[in-house]
């Protein structure tokens, strides 16, 4: 809202207010923002900003939050402006470009006299108490004629909440001054604020770099100069006109005018106007030139003014790059170098920390589900067994461990979660939930061969033990409930009053384990089989039943004999696959066309291959469903791309452009199908081409973050080393 220094202001604010209430009624706003500035708001005195609390506290009430708040130049600021702010929470921003010389460049008297001592005292009113919680921060308009290190360390001195950097208001009719003609002056200026700002450990918080920051983990942009995320300001002016924003006005005469106004006009209204609209398109309202731009989802083309330029017919075009197109580039681009290495995921390196996400993610979830679970007393009792496992020293640590990140734990709660979600009592793992953690409480107890009571209940005569095997307690259709503990030589179970051994050394029919398999080579872990845990049909075609002695034997021939092939075909993708893969479940029936592995929905670590698979599509489809699960047990725990905009990309495989998530995808198991293919003399003409073009797409995609881009290297390097 502008600066209220009118006659007819009462009438002004009170519609203003009403007007502003009714908005965030018919559309349910949490909470509405309104920010008083000029000119200098301050020159309104308190008894006009006092009017602007009080009615706009009135109307908002019961209907939506209100964040009052003033941008300031300081030098009117005392402890009657305070108290008043003090009294309606009104937060105070102030203008200051940094330290005495940048300031009196711009911040003079009429008479030359310097402000910057009455602005300084501002400040240190504005922190002191009772005061300090309205302190929002400072303003900063860049002047690259300044020192960049004097400037920064001068606002930091004065522990502002935040520091707001702006550009000085340009377009490319009246550009920016460039004291040495340099197209990125700006750029390399705010490139040494930051870097002098990360050497002093980010002592305030930076809302241009936080943005950039943010915008290249995926996550959202933080200001309206940066960024695609839709604009949602409006400009009242003192005698009721409504505007768009008024950096408008410096592109030229009327610029920011809609037409409307308080007294006539709804808020809904002037949203609906061109002008609004335009800067609520996102990626469709920049020019062509930024959507092809690699960082056009960090600088979203720039503040709307600045992309301003005269068309030839004498009109105003906005549809331009930003006159601050090379800096704001270069900043972007600056601020990536200078940070990817910690902007990047560790996961995407590192299989152990890979693994480690993962199984954390599966203990939110699995409290997730606790929360859900309040008032079941079977649940809470396993629950309370599990966290007497946890604190059973490092033997208990590791067996919650291995049962935590069993796959098909994850895919138990997401079922189970999803159960609770639909209120269907007779979807898979909702009233099966306390039984499965009641089996996972067991399974980590006789793990570790802890001295705790560990009891289940069953039903049909038998109990899953996740990671360990099936139990056969009885005849089907039986229920009831056994006793398990740890023995010297493997497990026993109590129901009713016999108990009876099982377990690695017992010998006993009723007892089937979990086979396990190791993969030929080097420092390479055993592998689960897994064809018992009723969760495992977490893949695209069914699971195979239990598999006879014969069979089990046979798979692992073969298994042993495709894991061979890779290591001596693709020994670099062969380890890769080998890291991270736990278990191994047979699916029903032969290879299909393509003869590729599936990775589970929600089994991380697991992969499923088709029994009836010949060697090579064996190994096919190991390397195949280990890429599969690898990316997406890395989107799982890590932002390889932002998943705001309706981003699409040609494809060298299908007919229609795709989003980035699908192109990734291709790409980064085609890289390695072409190398398992070139080794085994069936290369597929064109792949190589095919790839390349598809990388090139990635290393242009906006949508990517740190960490995805980071990926699409390595897949280059993957690709030429398969070329070379």
């Amino acid at each position: 809202m502008a600066s209220p220094a009118e006659s007819d202001l009462p009438e002004v604010i009170s519609h203003t207010a009403s007007r502003l209430a009714e908005h965030a009624r018919d559309h349910a706003l949490p909470s509405v923002t309104v920010i008083l500035h000029g000119g200098e708001p301050l020159l309104a005195g308190t008894a006009r900003l006092r009017l602007v609390c009080e009615e706009f506290t009135r109307a908002l009430a019961g209907t939506a939050g209100l964040d009052l708040r003033i941008h300031t130049n300081g030098l009117q600021l005392s402890r009657r402006y305070l108290d008043l702010f003090a009294e309606f929470g009104v937060r105070v921003g102030i203008s200051l470009d940094g330290d005495r010389a940048a300031n009196d460049r711009h911040r003079r008297f009429a008479d030359g006299r310097t402000s910057h001592p009455l602005v300084l005292a501002a400040v240190a009113l504005l922190r002191s108490e009772p005061y300090r919680h309205l302190y929002q921060g400072l303003l900063c308009t860049v002047d690259v004629a300044n020192d960049p290190i004097a400037v920064l360390d001068a606002l930091v001195e004065l522990e502002p909440p935040r520091v707001d950097f702006l550009l000085p208001h340009a377009t490319w009719e009246t550009p920016p001054v460039r004291p040495d003609g340099a197209p990125d002056a700006y750029a390399r200026w705010l490139l040494r604020v930051f870097d002098h700002w990360e050497r002093l450990g980010r002592p305030v918080s930076v809302r241009l770099f936080e943005s950039l920051l943010s915008t290249l983990r995926g996550g959202p942009s933080l200001t309206e100069s940066l960024g695609l995320a839709p604009t949602d300001l409006v400009v009242v002016e003192t005698d009721g006109t409504l505007e768009q924003v008024d950096s408008l006005k410096s592109a030229y005469e009327g610029a920011a005018a809609t037409g409307f106004d308080v007294f006539a006009h709804s808020f809904d209204e002037v949203a609906a106007h061109p002008g609004v609209r335009a800067r609520q398109l996102g990626l469709d309202g920049v020019s062509a030139t930024c959507r092809r731009c690699p960082v056009v989802r960090s600088c979203g083309g720039g503040l709307y003014t600045h992309r301003y330029r005269a068309d030839p017919d004498g009109g105003g075009g906005f549809g331009h790059p930003s006159v601050y197109c090379t800096d704001l580039r270069e900043l972007v681009d600056g601020v990536e170098g200078r940070t990817a290495s910690r902007q990047t995921a560790p996961e995407l390196t590192d299989p152990a920390e890979l693994a480690r996400s993962q199984e954390q993610l599966t203990r939110v979830l699995l409290a997730r589900l606790n929360a859900d679970r309040t008032g079941d007393p079977e649940w809470a009792r396993s629950w309370e067994l599990l966290a007497c496992v946890e604190r059973a020293g490092e033997a208990g640590a590791d067996a919650l461990g291995a049962v935590l990140g069993h796959p098909f734990t994850r895919t138990w709660v997401l079922e189970a979660l999803d159960a609770g979600r639909d209120g269907h009592p007779g979807t898979p793992g909702a009233p099966d939930a306390a039984r499965r953690l009641a089996a996972l409480a067991a399974a980590a107890v006789l793990r570790g061969g802890l001295d705790l009571p560990a009891e289940v209940p069953y039903r049909d005569g038998e109990v899953y033990l996740p990671t360990l095997g099936l139990l056969r307690l009885g005849a089907p259709g039986t229920r009831g409930r056994a006793a398990l503990r740890a023995t010297g030589t493997g497990y026993a179970v109590r129901d009713g009053r016999a108990e009876h051994r099982f377990g690695p050394a017992a010998g006993d029919a009723r007892w089937l384990p979990v086979r396990s398999w190791s993969p030929p080579g080097p420092d390479t872990a055993p592998v689960a089989l897994e064809d018992l845990d009723p969760h495992r049909n977490c893949f695209a075609r069914p699971p195979r039943l239990r598999l006879g002695a014969g069979e089990a034997e046979e798979w692992r021939a073969r298994l042993g004999a495709a894991w061979t092939l890779l290591h001596s075909a693709v020994p670099e993708f062969a380890r890769a696959a080998a890291a991270g893969l736990t278990t191994l479940t047979p699916l029903a029936g032969g290879p299909r066309a393509h003869g590729w592995g599936e990775a589970g929905r929600h089994g991380p670590g697991a992969l499923g291959v088709p029994y009836g698979a010949g060697v090579r599509e064996t190994a096919l489809a190991l390397l195949t469903g280990r890429r599969r699960a690898r990316l997406r047990a890395l989107t799982e725990v890590a932002d390889l791309y932002a998943l705001d905009g309706q981003w699409q990309h040609p494809s060298p495989w299908r007919e229609r452009p795709v989003p980035v998530s699908r192109l990734l995808a291709d790409v980064h198991e085609r890289v390695a199908v072409e190398a398992y293919r070139r080794a085994t003399a069936a290369p597929e003409p064109g792949a190589s081409d095919r790839i390349q073009r598809a990388l090139d797409r990635l290393a242009g995609a906006a949508e990517l973050t740190s960490t995805g881009k980071r990926l699409v290297a390595e897949l280059r390097w993957e690709s030429k080393a398969v070329d070379a």
